[in-house]
């Protein structure tokens, strides 16, 4: 008998996502070709309590966005942490700037404050955060040292839509913040994102750079003051993203059980770390991440075979960055260079089943 294929990631649709996206291909062009988009716009602002939102066609344009706002360029450094996709750091190169690759804390695999304050120079642009897997950053230790530098913070918030910090929600802390919703997040727009901007200054800005450099406030037609972008998100795009919004609070419910379900079956062993929930925050378990402990010899490419052996969809935790082509390797980043091999992340779609929940930790303790 032939196991079901048991995938890491997956979007949850309903007739409801259909619906809006059926009425958008009918009916949202001409005069209505912005509708969803507003309204997803809104939905997303009202449920992060902030005050803009841009959305856009993916997190990393949003990204590229907010550093061309804070006017990154050449000889500029923006500080990022070791742990984390790529598409956190593309964007500084694309502006020019260089990387700054910092060490992340062992307990959150969150960018570490002090190695944040250690990095800081002259020539530090800005500082990107990332709350990786969910788990979220140390907040108002970033923003202390920040504001004492007078350096902006955005928050890569990519994985973290629905995780609280002392009862903010993560992507409203930092100066400007940058969402996911490709079709592996907890809401998804298919391929999709937004920026969060607290500035009406920058905000402002924003609207000329996201509109190929076109001021909102100049009648004349088709006339560009600067170079722009175009990252702009489609009206079917947010069709979904606005029936997923209004069911946010199910998909994230959902999340947290998923993940409370595997703690149950690995959260006793000590040769296993699960994402943390530090007091005062909620974590949405966007990913169900487990790392093993150095003591056992844990060899995860075994367990890569061994999952597959059994129709299981495994996906490797984050590489450090700086260990690929691109930069220039920070072996001394001990933590991040010691966590990329020790972990996987969970299948964690919404719909997985107990029993499949089961098979996966299985092959774990296995």
């Amino acid at each position: 008998m032939t196991l079901s294929r048991i995938h890491y990631a997956k979007p949850s649709i309903t007739d409801l996502e259909v619906k809006y996206a059926s009425d958008a291909a009918a009916n949202g062009w001409g005069p209505n070709c912005y509708d969803y988009i507003i309204r997803f716009r809104d939905l997303l602002k009202s449920y992060l309590n902030v005050p803009f939102v841009i959305p856009t066609s993916s997190c990393t344009g949003a990204l590229h966005m907010a550093l061309a706002a804070l006017n990154v360029t050449t000889d500029d450094e923006v500080i990022v942490p070791d742990i984390t996709w790529i598409a956190s750091v593309s964007p500084i190169s694309y502006l020019g700037a260089t990387p700054v690759f910092v060490d992340v804390l062992e307990d959150s695999w969150c960018i570490d404050p002090e190695a944040i304050k250690a990095a800081i120079t002259k020539k530090t642009k800005a500082i990107i955060v990332v709350h990786v897997y969910g788990n979220l950053c140390d907040m108002d230790a970033i923003m202390a040292i920040a504001k004492e530098h007078d350096i902006p913070v955005i928050e890569d918030a990519a994985e973290g839509l629905g995780s609280l910090y002392m009862g903010r929600k993560a992507g409203a802390i930092g100066d400007m913040a940058t969402f996911s919703f490709h079709g592996t997040k907890t809401v998804t727009t298919g391929e999709g994102g937004a920026l969060i901007v607290q500035s009406k200054d920058l905000y402002e800005k924003l609207l000329v750079l996201e509109s190929h450099g076109r001021d909102p406030k100049i009648s004349k037609q088709f006339w560009c003051d600067q170079i722009g972008y175009k990252y702009k998100m489609s009206n079917i795009e947010a069709a979904l993203g606005k029936a997923q919004m209004e069911r946010i609070e199910e998909l994230i419910a959902r999340k947290r059980e998923i993940f409370q379900t595997y703690k149950k079956e690995l959260g006793e062993r000590p040769e296993i770390q699960l994402n943390p929930e530090p007091k005062g925050c909620v974590n949405s378990y966007w990913m169900g991440t487990v790392i093993f402990d150095k003591s056992i010899g844990f060899v995860r490419e075994d367990l890569l075979r061994d999952m597959e052996a059994e129709n299981i969809d495994a996906r490797v935790f984050f590489y450090p960055v700086s260990m690929m082509t691109p930069f220039e390797a920070k072996p001394e980043n001990k933590v991040s260079y010691s966590l990329y091999d020790r972990g996987i992340n969970l299948p964690s779609y919404h719909d997985i089943q107990p029993d499949e929940i089961e098979r996966v930790c299985a092959v774990i303790l296995k």
